[in-house]
């Protein structure tokens, strides 16, 4: 009886299935040119990712020109989906505090819209104007650190980090200017001169060229690495000076707010008359607010837009053109605008008010609709500074209260009594104690 078996056919040569090649994919492989060998250590991931990707779904990971038998065909999952509609991805909701996260109470700040009390350096320290002592809070490791100028100058009336924070600018009200290092606290320069009128606003050029603005409405220039500091003066103001704020992409312009209700733009590049070589004559005028302009702000984006804010009388934020001095869009906030800060990464505008609400207001630009407001101070916001980097503001109000604004970062917090300095830790809540012989 004869069994079958299965037998395995052997053949002596391979032939092809024409049925199961790709003729084109063929023709292709033997007349085109041949790719380069790669070396996968020295290509980005990406670009891996992508060739990978494009053999799957174009070469479909074919090697080989010949097929010598069916290949099985691909689950349908597998297959690559072209007209699949592209999913938008879930937008992030953007986190906007009502209230702010930490609070410095403190006692000696003055209640004068004219001043300028806050400052936050590129060296991530804010220094806050006590009525003769200068407060700074290091935003990296919270630590804090008192300066104590020379008493009996009267009241400090402005303070202004430097460009590179190597100095810290401080006027008085006798008039005196000091420009101390952080560090060790000492004086490295100034001026003295009773015979000025006291310094309101100042503004830095440049590392060593500071613009001072007084009570009188002078503005000058000093150069302090020369003997004779004095530069130039801007003729224009008739009383004090509220602010003064250089361009930040092009350096070349001023902008001056004043008592007098004025807003004069000028162009340090714009030749003077031989008869007064170091007399400078504003580009333009802006006589439109009917209040003290103190908040004034240049766009960090665009070098051409500057806004300026009004007084208790005024209530208006009014944009301009600085090239020909248009005014570009004007809106009624309700309220006193006592401070305006641009945002350094959004189009955005913050500002901040007086009564009836004593709020902060973040403003959509150019659109100009409310984003959020932000409450908490019992009197009229004085002052704003804003973070190196941005996200972070500190707002200082009649109330002797700073309040620091951001995200999801818990800053810290400090508070300032009449006789001793006690700072809180954000985690952990320690408390250290730094106390003062004399607190007028």
């Amino acid at each position: 009886m004869s069994s079958s078996r299965s037998r395995r056919v052997e053949y002596d040569r391979f032939i092809p299935f024409r049925s199961a090649m790709d003729m084109d994919y063929a023709r292709f492989a033997l007349t085109g040119p041949s790719r380069p060998q790669r070396d996968g250590s020295r290509e980005s991931p990406s670009s891996v990712a992508y060739q990978k990707l494009l053999d799957d779904c174009i070469l479909k990971n074919r090697s080989r020109i010949l097929a010598f038998k069916t290949a099985p065909e691909a689950p349908a999952s597998k297959l690559p989906q072209f007209d699949e509609p592209i999913r938008p991805q879930k937008k992030q909701q953007r986190r906007i505090p009502k209230e702010p996260e930490r609070v410095l109470v403190i006692h000696g700040l003055l209640d004068d819209n004219v001043l300028n009390l806050l400052d936050w350096g590129s060296n991530n320290v804010l220094a806050i104007g006590l009525e003769d002592a200068v407060y700074l809070w290091h935003a990296a490791n919270e630590s804090t650190k008192l300066l104590q100028p020379v008493e009996d100058r009267g009241p400090i009336t402005c303070i202004r980090w430097s460009p590179d924070c190597a100095v810290l600018a401080v006027a008085f009200g006798n008039s005196d200017l000091d420009l101390i290092d952080p560090a060790t606290g000492h004086v490295v320069d100034g001026m003295e001169d009773e015979n000025q009128a006291p310094v309101l606003s100042l503004a830095w050029r440049s590392n060593s060229i500071l613009t001072v603005g007084r009570f009188d409405g002078t503005v000058v220039d000093y150069d302090f690495r020369k003997d004779d500091m004095f530069i130039c003066f801007y003729n224009g103001h008739r009383r004090g000076l509220c602010s003064l704020k250089w361009s930040v992409l092009s350096g070349r312009y001023l902008a001056s707010g004043g008592q007098d209700k004025l807003v004069h733009i000028w162009d340090a590049c714009m030749p003077v008359s031989c008869h007064h070589p170091r007399q400078r004559q504003w580009l333009h005028r802006i006589s439109s607010h009917t209040s003290i302009v103190k908040a004034v702000d240049w766009c960090p984006t665009q070098s051409y837009l500057l806004a300026s804010g009004g007084g208790c009388n005024d209530h208006c934020i009014k944009f301009w053109n600085t090239v020909n001095g248009a005014c570009l869009n004007s809106i009624d906030a309700g309220s006193e605008v006592c401070a305006l800060l641009w945002d350094k990464n959004k189009s955005e505008l913050l500002t901040s008010h007086g009564s009836p609400n004593n709020q902060l207001t973040l403003w959509n630009y150019p659109s100009m609709t409310r984003v959020a407001e932000v409450s908490g101070h019992s009197s009229r916001v004085l002052s704003l500074a804003g973070s190196p980097l941005g996200g972070v503001v500190a707002s200082a109000a009649a109330d002797e209260i700073v309040r620091y604004v951001v995200g999801n970062i818990a800053m810290g917090s400090f508070v300032v009594s009449k006789r001793q300095y006690i700072f809180i830790q954000a985690h952990g809540f320690e408390i250290f104690k730094y106390e003062r012989n004399r607190l007028r």
